[in-house]
């Protein structure tokens, strides 16, 4: 069991013998089940982290990544990773339609995958020139900066804005 205290925070956190988060806060009180949250998974992922509980009530809240150890820190992330899919879309290779339903190839940060695009109303625009593609099953693609593609995927994404 691993214990440690949150630096500038009054809590402690550690995993149970199943790998479940415990929130012990500074009475003393036991949450088993605590989850970690971004405020802005996407704008700002490393500020703003809301530890709940199983309940989804606020436990503590860490405004940025410095105010808690490098311990937390990394049993907060890893909790996040596993939680979080979103890969991030780096090169369109190719669609095998401009017309949708489509299948889409791609290069991510979590390796080449395909998968499909049902409609032109799952991809969402978002701040700063971001994009947020949804498959067919329901999985969340990223595109951090549509101009940080080359030449070839953004004349594909063009077809489908």
């Amino acid at each position: 069991m691993m214990t440690t205290n949150a630096g500038t925070h009054n809590f402690t956190l550690h995993r149970n013998s199943f790998g479940r988060l415990v929130f012990v806060d500074a009475e003393g009180v036991t949450h088993e089940g605590a989850i970690p949250v971004r405020a802005f998974p996407i704008g700002a992922p490393d500020e703003g982290i809301a530890l709940v509980s199983a309940d989804g009530h606020e436990l503590a809240w860490i405004e940025l990544w410095s105010d808690i150890s490098p311990e937390l820190r990394v049993i907060i992330e890893e909790e996040l990773a596993a939680r979080e899919f979103m890969p991030q879309i780096s090169r369109i290779v190719g669609v095998s339609s401009f017309a949708t339903p489509s299948i889409w190839e791609v290069e991510t940060n979590r390796g080449n995958t395909s998968f499909t695009l049902k409609g032109e109303e799952d991809i969402r625009r978002l701040p700063n020139s971001a994009l947020l593609i949804a498959d067919s099953h329901g999985i969340q693609f990223l595109i951090r900066d549509i101009k940080a593609l080359d030449k070839h995927g953004r004349k594909i994404l063009d077809r489908f804005l």
